[in-house]
């Protein structure tokens, strides 16, 4: 028996008295998981920034999640190989299950390139709180806004393991909502994605 099974065993989880129903009525709204997908360059983290912005004005309490913030703290200790982006992904969807707990909206924005580190996001924070949103932009479009010189270095063969040029992107099959980048403008774009979000968070 490892050390880890002997921990899991005298693990014995804290219930509060404040459940989910309570925490929706003071806060005004359902919690939920705004979980925006797709390859480098798509426009997740620019929408996720938008969109925090656009709930905090209308009184929605949120917290923003973004990779490259969460790979200079929590998981400054990961790589990109398979292994570590479901590990990435395991440990950003646990953290938002927490956010969601305290009521609050979660925004995610990660390549998440995996469709089953997508679904283990999905289990972890339950279906009902999980908005999968697949921010699509063309290939080409991605290299050419290239904002932080990604693609030219995996072109050349600076980065091993890069989505889209020598890693597989494995876009989702239902996603709750597609944004489409490559021919709409981030105010758009923005509109269409707080529209679909607050249809699922205003409190019932």
């Amino acid at each position: 028996m490892n050390d880890r099974s002997l921990s899991s065993r005298n693990v014995v989880p804290v219930k509060g008295k404040v459940d989910a129903r309570a925490r929706a009525a003071a806060l005004g709204q359902e919690p939920a998981t705004v979980w925006l997908t797709g390859l480098s360059g798509a426009g997740k983290s620019t929408l996720a920034v938008e969109l925090e912005r656009r709930l905090v004005d209308l009184k929605h309490p949120c917290l923003l999640l973004d990779g490259d913030n969460l790979r200079s703290g929590l998981n400054r200790d990961l790589g990109f190989t398979p292994a570590d982006r479901h590990e990435n992904i395991r440990r950003v969807a646990e953290v938002a299950r927490l956010i969601n707990d305290a009521g609050l909206v979660a925004i995610a924005a990660f390549i998440s390139p995996y469709k089953a580190d997508r679904e283990l996001a999905r289990e972890a924070i339950g279906d009902e709180r999980f908005i999968e949103v697949h921010v699509r932009a063309p290939l080409e479009v991605c290299e050419r806004r290239d904002p932080k010189g990604m693609y030219k270095k995996a072109r050349r063969g600076e980065l091993p393991e890069f989505t889209g040029v020598s890693a597989p992107y494995e876009a989702p099959e239902h996603p709750a909502l597609v944004i489409d980048t490559g021919d709409h403008g981030i105010d758009e774009c923005a509109d269409a994605l707080l529209r679909a979000v607050r249809q699922r968070i205003t409190a019932r």
